[in-house]
């Protein structure tokens, strides 16, 4: 544990619904993983377009000099891919505010914020709870008269 106060770190989070993605952003060489497993073999296929749209927008040479592990749980499987995508996005800029300069966190992040907010800003909409007299959160039981 002594050498991981040496290496510059920054641990992050990335949240959508129930799931929660911690990404642990340190001083590396490009590898980016997902529980474990690289990120280009993140399952759901047709999802990992989305999970890596921060490496896409930012480029490439922006995540060479980094290494990313994220651990997510919780959700779905869409949730999941979209909580990755904050916490990668997010965890980028800490380091960069932390560790390089404050005028290339502000590009990336004006970069980032133009694209698509949902990559910085955590979603605040949550499942509302059902109530009585309903089969669901708002809707009623059709009313009879006979």
């Amino acid at each position: 544990m002594a050498d991981s106060s040496k290496t510059p770190a920054v641990q992050v989070f990335g949240r959508k619904k129930n799931a929660v993605a911690v990404a642990h952003c340190k001083a590396g060489k490009g590898l980016i993983r997902l529980n474990g497993s690289p990120l280009h073999l993140a399952e759901p296929r047709i999802l990992r377009l989305k999970a890596a749209e921060p490496i896409l927008i930012l480029g490439r040479d922006r995540f060479q000099n980094v290494d990313i592990r994220i651990r997510v749980k919780g959700g779905g499987y869409t949730a999941q891919i979209y909580a990755v995508r904050q916490a990668i996005a997010k965890s980028l800029v800490a380091y960069y505010q932390k560790f390089v300069d404050e005028s290339s966190k502000n590009e990336i992040k004006a970069i980032l914020g133009d694209y698509d907010r949902s990559l910085l800003v955590a979603d605040p909409r949550r499942c509302e709870p059902k109530k009585f007299g309903g089969p669901s959160a708002r809707a009623r039981y059709q009313k009879s008269y006979r």
